[in-house]
């Protein structure tokens, strides 16, 4: 159930631009989050990078869209 102030921020989100968009839906997600892992901020610093060098110099093994969901789903089923 919507209420009025809902009704007008979201007229007014869905006047912005892409990248404002994605930018508050990005901080209205983070809004709902626990205090931040800074742990895990700190190894995703080195981490995303790592892994982007693997893809680029080809040593990555990549998986499709499909391959991703059925391996998703059998670990879903698993826990």
């Amino acid at each position: 159930m919507s209420t009025p102030p809902l009704e007008r921020i979201r007229a007014q989100a869905l006047e912005l631009s892409d990248e404002e968009r994605a930018q508050l839906a990005h901080d209205l997600v983070a809004s709902l989050d626990g205090e931040s892992d800074q742990q895990a901020a700190d190894e995703s610093e080195v981490e995303v990078p790592r892994r982007l060098r693997q893809i680029d110099s080809g040593n990555a093994k990549l998986i499709d869209r499909k391959e991703f969901s059925r391996r998703l789903r059998k670990r879903l089923n698993q826990s």
